[in-house]
């Protein structure tokens, strides 16, 4: 029999399951192999899921399970869907009342399934969000909605809301994720919108699909211009092209165009960006303002501007296209917490792990396991934060997986350079001033980060703990704050980052007169992963220690990861090969036993 579950209709013979590993055929009906099981049960404010024009500020309980009927090269849930089984221990067991009810007893206005998709675990879904219905709970999801006609017809009774995820138009797009075509996705987009379902449309921008993703704003304007459309600046995770990565002036190029055909349109994963606000279709007023919130998310800032409130123009009377205004209380999510940011964690501890040998992806949901089960989340989050108390994480995992030397081999390389830096501390005879930016020169990173660590101890004076900053991994400051810091040198993070000539004509676009501009004294790192998320910030502190002071240090970081990748991750160092995965030392990295 074919499954109905999604359009890939994988043929099941009795006993056996489809490309997913998810459904079986036992006595010619499909079964849910995994039902019941969660990996996250968390409240979130949507804005992080993605979604944007559904009630704003909304507190929701997010629920994610692990596996998805995809397979797509670089994917930012690719630890949970590929990595983290459906049977791992790190997974709670919930029956769908006791989900309903933790949203009821956490004041949520209903229950979001993301992080993977609803078609990996569609009947528990559907269990759930019928008991939510009934509760008076508002229901919704992401997904790359290759939903079978009979799918569909199943869940789009419950759904309230939706963001569908677009792989793009070509069927390669498809195929290359193990689909064979986007017509049920623009099938099912429209189906969705006729049955007065909220939907939105997120699709990835990279470098060779922008025509495709033209042709897409202008399908959905002919379902409704009023539809909005996410723009997910593409980051090349895990095994993905790092050449296909746009900068984020192509994607706000790209965005302009689309402003066209499109009444709302949003730029992600692009920290800094003014396309994560929205602005009234008919004046162009800014009516709600939002900021960066780690990758995939954003948040709306507070206050936001304009009239919003009321859904109507403070200017021209536009009567714009909000499902009720925002709630009135901002809901903070926990650390690491609210939309992508846990898969970011789950990847920073794989990043330890493979830097000390670990190469069986076993190991590493051994220490997940350990880390979930024990609630480990809030002191990871701290633990990465400082020099100390990340050395004592490595050390921790080390213990845990039986690999203490090599635990205590990295611990002790990174000790000997950050020794190597003190030992220059008598000669410093002044600290310059150093900002330290992600994406665009007016997102300012938190100052208690350990970017801003990795500054102080080369020698330098963070400004940005000057300035009173939250969000995450920080937010957008003024033009006027930053000229009155006036940092001598910037960095530019090396995660969400821009080139250095984009990032210099920013700064003289918006009138960013400091010492720095002036003097054309802005870094880049010379790889990603150099400064968070990695053991590999030890080279970047190497690389900032050369450029604060010249006088005093010459590390010739180049040469250093060269040696550093030969030690640790037993391969050599290319920059073209490098991907902006924390864990994955280069696209080409693979797991030898899996």
């Amino acid at each position: 029999m074919k499954c109905y579950i999604c359009e890939r209709s994988c043929t099941l013979q009795e006993g056996n399951t489809g490309s997913c590993g998810l459904y079986q055929n036992q006595e010619n009906q499909i079964i849910e192999l995994f039902p019941n099981k969660y990996l996250t049960v968390c409240p979130i404010s949507l804005e992080t899921m993605p979604v944007l024009h559904f009630y704003p500020r909304g507190k929701f309980l997010q629920i994610s399970t692990t596996g998805c009927n995809f397979n797509c090269t670089g994917c930012i849930s690719a630890l949970i869907v590929e990595e983290m089984g459906p049977d791992s221990k790190a997974l709670r067991e919930l029956l769908p009342q006791q989900v309903v009810d933790e949203a009821v007893k956490n004041d949520c206005l209903g229950v979001a399934f993301l992080l993977n998709d609803p078609l990996a675990s569609l009947p528990t879904f559907l269990k759930v969000a019928e008991l939510a219905k009934k509760q008076g709970l508002l229901v919704g999801c992401s997904s790359n909605a290759y939903f079978t006609e009979t799918s569909l017809a199943k869940i789009s009774h419950y759904l309230d809301f939706i963001n569908i995820g677009v792989k793009g138009l070509s069927d390669c797009s498809y195929q290359d994720c193990g689909g064979s075509t986007v017509e049920p996705v623009l099938r099912n987009l429209k189906n969705l919108h006729t049955k007065g379902v909220h939907v939105e449309v997120s699709c990835m921008v990279k470098k060779d699909n922008m025509g495709e993703v033209v042709d897409l704003a202008e399908i959905i304007a002919k379902i409704s211009r009023e539809i909005p459309l996410q723009l997910m600046r593409f980051i090349p995770l895990e095994g993905a092209d790092p050449s296909l990565e746009p900068s984020i002036r192509e994607a706000e190029e790209l965005y302009l165009k689309l402003r066209q055909s499109l009444d709302y349109v949003y730029l992600f994963n692009s920290p800094g960006t003014d396309y994560l606000n929205t602005f009234c279709p008919c004046c162009g007023e800014v009516i709600y303002k939002r900021d960066f919130y780690g990758p995939m998310g954003a948040k709306l800032t507070f206050p936001e501007t304009g009239s919003g409130q009321k859904n109507i123009c403070p200017q021209c009377d536009w009567v714009f296209s909000i499902k009720a205004p925002p709630a009135e209380t901002k809901y903070q999510e926990g650390d690491f917490e609210g939309g992508y940011p846990f898969t970011r964690a789950l990847e920073m501890v794989e990043a330890i792990l493979i830097t000390i040998g670990v190469t069986d992806i076993k190991e590493v949901v051994q220490v997940w396991e350990d880390l979930l089960g024990n609630k480990g989340l809030q002191k990871l989050h701290h633990g990465i934060q400082n020099f100390e108390t990340y050395l004592e994480t490595i050390r921790y995992f080390g213990k845990l997986i039986k690999r203490e030397n090599k635990a205590e081999e990295l611990i002790a390389y990174m000790e000997d350079k950050i020794s190597l830096i003190k030992d220059g501390w008598p000669a410093l005879e002044k600290k310059p001033r150093v900002y330290y930016a992600m994406g665009k020169p007016l997102f300012c990173l938190k100052g208690e980060r350990l970017e801003n660590q990795l500054v102080e101890a080369a020698g330098g004076i963070s400004v940005n703990k000057e300035l009173e900053c939250t969000g995450r991994p920080g937010m957008q400051i003024s033009v006027e704050q930053l000229n009155a810091l006036n940092p001598e040198i910037i960095f530019i993070s090396a995660f969400l980052s821009s080139s250095v000539e984009d990032f210099y004509e920013e700064c003289c676009k918006v009138g960013i007169n400091v010492d720095a501009v002036k003097n054309m004294r802005i870094y880049n790192h010379p790889a990603p992963g150099w400064d968070f998320g990695s053991p590999r910030w030890i080279l970047g502190l190497l690389y900032i220690a050369d450029i604060i002071h010249p006088e005093i240090y010459h590390f010739k970081v180049l040469a250093e990861a060269e040696n550093f990748y030969k030690v640790f991750y037993k391969i050599d160092f290319s920059l073209s090969n490098l991907n902006r995965s924390f864990s994955k030392p280069s696209s080409k990295w693979k797991w030898q036993n899996n």
